[in-house]
């Protein structure tokens, strides 16, 4: 009886630890953003062989936007066919969905002895392209996980709104913005196309006071600034790009209020009493302009605006009066049924609270942006039967260098504690049928601060993780957000994009020269923060305006076009520091850059540091609005009143090609970190 008992034991212990071992190779849940929403480990490995196997022709761009991708982020073809799968073959295929488990962009994705995906919708098959990609580029020897996941979003709206209004953003980075959106299966972005900036920056003259409306109109020419804004071409044709990439352009034409840019070209439509930024919305002249306006994009079988959404603004008007206030509600209410005749729905912002009356506003099949309690309450609004669309100034508004809202949003909070379901101060069910989902916003106040488009993408990197992520999962996250901050940083921006300007993970010299000629090519377009870039120049006299590098955004120069001092420019911004080189001998230089300041060295020795300055008013308008106009960069210039603006120096540096000098140029050093800091 003894040796049975023992002999048990043994054999328990034995299965016990078959059991322990074998549950111990089974793979965790990988990591990848946004998180997927469920995943059954297995033991094992499974190499992608290179082949796809498309079940369905509906597939075939997808497969082939994936093979494009793969090769790309790791140099590899990837052949498509129809064939029988084998060993390590991904099979993409269309399945019914009769339980209505995976929705629209829910898929399944298993992995094992082949890689198999499916889905209802070729959407949700492209979604999966992007977990395998994700997960590709965290493997050295390019394997992935065995398990399967049934990923599945929580929300279905999962959006980002950039103000272009206030600063022009160039049509190139917008189709950078949505492949990267893309990447974390982010599938709305809203084109805020007009704004202008604060009456009180502009010595209380509207006149002076800088607008934007950014899209060609031939209904009213001259509209739009030529130079800082899009043709209808590129604007259609941004649309198309971004369908492809599943995301879908919301374009905003915000009205009444935000309104400058409109009655600068037509200063009879504004009302004085409220502001000129204020459309007067008590005479017909202002619906017949309106009317024309929003006619001339959405209408046609081939309109502007592609999209089903479009935006109507309706947001931060004067709530005065009684009358003032009813009038609002109705001028709400005929552009949404306006919108809806070209066969439209209808987006506005939520100010329903604010604008408090008895006229009725059509809520059924619109979607209401819930941004601020004071103007709008979403418990109200679910009532009244709006659908919702959560972005709460308090937590997701980005206003880059303004010292209020965000200038980086709170990461570690929204990943805790923020789901779509959190408006505001009010907090409804997760999941509510009512809401659609969520957004973040950047909001370009301040003209003439100096913020690049290279310093609002650094801003949203970081948002766009995290925030995809709780779009995405809700409250369904498994890491600490410790673990996900660090694991975030392995992930790309997206095939092909590196904006960031980013090569290595650790401090590192990531490029070395020794001598650079004049117009040679180099395999960096440019350095992001933080880095250091040293060179050493055997000088010669150098000419107003003389280069030392360029990229497709930024200048450095040897000599500036102003004063012949070292400096930079970029988006129209001429930076300098107070040293003009030698006309001869050699001298080492520096620069190390930052996300707030910019730093020349000169011979090791911190020289001049270009650090956020604290500015009176703005710059004037007739400045600011020719700024992608002129061929020469300019210093800003301020106003003298009480209004605070904070300037921003900051670079990227550019190194794609070098300029036409006259010094020799050696032992250039292109570091990820800042080399003198402890120097300084």
């Amino acid at each position: 009886m003894k040796n049975l008992v023992l002999r048990f034991s043994y054999s328990y212990f034995f299965i016990i630890l078959s059991i322990s071992f074998a549950w111990a190779n089974v793979n965790p849940k990988p990591f990848v953003i946004p998180e997927l929403t469920s995943w059954e480990g297995q033991a094992g490995r499974v190499s992608f062989s290179g082949n796809v196997i498309v079940r369905s022709r509906k597939l075939q761009t997808v497969a082939q936007q994936f093979a494009a991708d793969y090769e790309t982020m790791f140099g590899k073809k990837v052949r498509i066919s129809n064939g029988t799968p084998k060993a390590g073959d991904l099979v993409l295929e269309l399945v019914k969905d009769e339980q209505g488990n995976y929705g629209e962009e829910g898929y399944v994705l298993d992995l094992k002895k082949n890689i198999t995906l499916k889905a209802s919708t070729a959407k949700a098959i492209y979604w999966g392209t992007r977990t395998l990609l994700q997960l590709t580029e965290q493997s050295a020897d390019l394997s992935l996980p065995c398990g399967k996941t049934i990923d599945v979003p929580q929300y279905q709206f999962r959006g980002f709104m950039i103000d272009v209004g206030r600063k022009f953003v160039p049509m190139s980075y917008l189709h950078t913005l949505v492949k990267v959106m893309s990447y974390y299966k982010m599938n709305v972005l809203q084109i805020h196309l007009n704004d202008n900036g604060f009456v009180y920056y502009f010595n209380n003259d509207w006149s002076k006071t800088s607008s934007g409306f950014r899209i060609e109109s031939e209904t009213f020419p001259g509209l739009a600034r030529k130079g800082a804004s899009y043709t209808k071409k590129q604007f259609i044709d941004f649309q198309i790009m971004a369908e492809q990439y599943g995301v879908e352009i919301i374009p905003e034409i915000d009205v009444p209020a935000h309104s400058l840019a409109f009655t600068h070209y037509k200063p009879e439509l504004a009302t004085p009493e409220y502001g000129m930024d204020h459309l007067d919305i008590f005479k017909p002249e202002t619906y017949e302009f309106i009317d024309a306006l929003f006619k001339e994009y959405l209408e046609g079988e081939n309109p502007v605006f592609r999209g089903k959404r479009v935006n109507i603004g309706t947001d931060e008007y004067s709530n005065k009066t009684e009358v003032l206030r009813e009038k609002f509600r109705y001028f709400t209410d005929r552009y949404i049924r306006y919108v809806e005749s070209f066969g439209k729905e209808a987006c506005l912002w939520g100010s329903l609270k604010h604008a408090y009356g008895k006229t009725p506003v059509k809520s059924e099949g619109v979607t209401m942006m819930c941004w601020s309690d004071d103007f709008a309450d979403s418990e109200q609004l679910k009532k009244d039967g709006y659908r919702l669309v959560s972005i709460p100034d308090r937590y997701v508004y980005i206003v880059p260098g303004a010292g209020y809202y965000y200038d980086y949003l709170n990461g570690k909070y929204l990943y805790e504690k923020w789901t779509p379901a959190v408006t505001g101060k009010k907090v409804l069910p997760d999941r509510d049928p009512a809401i659609l989902g969520g957004m973040f916003a950047v909001w370009n106040d301040h003209y003439g601060n100096g913020i690049s488009v290279k310093d609002i993408h650094h801003r949203i990197m970081s948002a766009i993780q995290v925030l995809s992520t709780k779009m995405w999962t809700a409250h369904i996250t498994s890491l600490p957000y410790e673990v996900f901050s660090e694991q975030q940083k392995k992930i790309s921006e997206a095939p092909g994009v590196n904006e960031l300007g980013r090569y290595a993970e650790k401090d590192t010299l990531i490029y070395q020269a020794t001598s650079i000629k004049p117009s040679q090519v180099l395999p960096l377009e440019d350095i992001g923060y933080d880095y250091t870039v040293e060179f050493t120049l055997d000088l010669k006299e150098e000419m107003k305006g003389t280069e030392l590098f360029c990229s497709k955004d930024a200048v450095f120069y040897l000599s500036d076009p102003q004063k012949g001092r070292v400096g930079f420019a970029r988006d129209g911004y001429l930076n300098t520091f107070r040293y003009t080189l030698p006309k001869e001998g050699k001298v080492t230089l520096a620069i190390s850059g930052t996300n707030k300041e910019t730093m020349l060295y000169v011979n090791g020795k911190l020289y001049e540091t270009l650090a956020v300055q604290t500015y009176i008013g703005s710059i004037p308008e007739a400045q600011y609005n020719h700024l992608y106009d002129q061929a020469e960069p300019f210093t800003p210039v301020v106003y003298n009143n009480r209004y605070k603006m904070f300037y921003h120096a900051t670079l990227f540096f550019p190194l794609r090609t070098a300029g036409e000098f006259n010094s020799s140029v050696s032992s250039i050093k292109v570091y990820n970190y800042l080399k003198y800091k402890e120097r300084k």
